[in-house]
C-alpha cells in the first residue's frame, strides 16, 4: 500500500507507481494510434464519420458498468481490510486474556505468544499461495515448525498449536475448562477471518461480467474516433486518448483491488499488519524479553511432533 497525504494535490501527479499508468499504457497507445489512422483516412481518403448518437447512449451504459465494477471491487478490498482488522483484534485479545492465567508460567505463555505471532504470517503466505511462518519461525521448535509447514493448511495447523497450548494450560490447572473454551473462541474467530479472506481470494468477479465489460470497452474506444472525427478533426486523437485513459484506468483499478492480499501497489499492507501484531505481542510478554525467548523445548505441546 502507498502512503500519501490526501490533502496534497500536485505532489503525486508525476507518480507512476500505483497510478495504473504502466498497466494501461499499451492499451491507450494502441487506441491513440488507431485514432491517428482513422483521422488521417477521414481527411485524406474518404469521410469515415458516423453519427455520435450511439456512442452517447453507449457511453452512459458503459459508465454505469464501470462504476458497478469499481464499487464491487472496493467492497471486496474494504471487507478484506475489516477481516484483517479482526485478526489484529483477536490476536491481541487472545494474548491479553490468556496472559491473565498463564503469566505464572513464562515458558508456556511465551510459546503461546510465539504461535499467535506466527498466525498472521502464515495467513498472509497462504493467501499468496506460499508457505511461510515469518521471522517468528526462528524462535519455534524446528520439528514443530517443519510439521506445520508440511500440513495441508498452514494457518489451521498454527491454530491447532494454539488450541493445544490452551489445553495444556488447563491440564496444568491454571484455569478451568469453561475458561479454556472462552479463550479458544479467539482462535475460532481467527479461523473465521482467514476463511473470509479465502472467500474473497478464491471468488473473483464473475467471468461473464468481466469479459462483457472489456469487450464493450474495446468496441467503444476503437469506434469512438469515427463518432468524433467530423466535429473534432485532429483533436479526435486527444479526445480518444482522454476517454481511453479514463475508462481503461477505472477498469484496471477494479482489477487491482478486487483481490487485495497480493503484492500489488494498491493491495493491503499485510506485512506491516503482521509486524504490528508481532510488536504488540512482544509488549505483552511478562518480565521483558526473557520469557518470550525461553527455549520452546521447555514446553511440551501435545502432538507437537506430528503433522497438524
Amino acid at each position: 500500500m502507498i502512503d500519501y497525504d490526501p490533502h496534497r494535490w500536485w505532489s503525486y501527479f508525476h507518480y507512476l507507481r500505483g497510478s495504473m499508468v504502466r498497466e494501461i499504457v499499451a492499451r491507450v497507445l494502441v487506441c491513440v494510434l488507431w485514432a491517428v489512422g482513422v483521422t488521417a483516412a477521414h481527411h485524406y481518403l474518404k469521410p469515415l464519420d458516423v453519427p455520435p448518437t450511439v456512442h452517447t447512449l453507449a457511453g452512459i451504459s458503459l459508465s454505469l458498468l464501470l462504476v458497478f465494477r469499481t464499487n464491487a471491487s472496493y467492497d471486496r478490498f474494504w471487507e478484506g481490510r475489516k477481516l484483517w482488522g479482526g485478526i489484529v483484534n483477536e490476536t491481541r485479545n487472545l494474548a491479553r486474556a490468556s496472559g491473565v492465567f498463564l503469566r505464572q508460567d513464562a515458558a508456556l505463555y511465551g510459546t503461546l505468544l510465539r504461535w499467535i505471532s506466527t498466525f498472521p504470517y502464515a495467513a498472509t503466505a497462504s493467501l499468496r499461495g506460499e508457505r511461510d511462518l515469518g521471522p517468528v519461525a526462528s524462535e519455534l521448535s524446528r520439528d514443530e515448525a517443519d510439521a506445520v509447514l508440511g500440513s495441508q493448511h498452514v494457518p489451521l495447523a498454527v491454530s491447532q498449536k494454539m488450541s493445544a497450548l490452551l489445553d495444556e494450560g488447563r491440564r496444568r490447572g491454571y484455569y478451568p475448562e469453561y475458561v479454556q473454551m472462552q479463550l479458544d473462541q479467539n482462535v475460532q474467530l481467527l479461523i473465521d477471518y482467514i476463511g473470509g479472506c479465502e472467500r474473497i481470494h478464491k471468488t473473483p468477479i464473475p467471468f461473464a461480467y468481466m469479459m462483457h465489460l472489456r469487450r464493450a470497452l474495446l468496441v467503444y474506444c476503437y469506434t469512438l474516433p469515427f463518432a468524433l472525427v467530423a466535429s473534432f478533426g485532429w483533436l479526435t486523437v486527444l479526445a480518444t486518448f482522454i476517454v481511453a485513459y479514463i475508462f481503461f484506468g477505472i477498469e484496471e483499478i477494479g482489477v487491482e483491488i478486487e483481490d487485495p492480499f497480493g503484492h500489488d501497489d494498491n493491495d493491503l499492507p499485510l506485512e506491516r499488519i503482521c509486524e504490528t501484531i508481532r510488536a504488540n505481542l512482544k509488549a505483552l510478554t511478562p518480565g521483558s524479553a526473557e520469557a518470550i525467548h525461553a527455549p520452546v523445548s521447555a514446553v511440551a505441546i501435545p502432538g507437537g511432533g506430528q503433522d497438524a
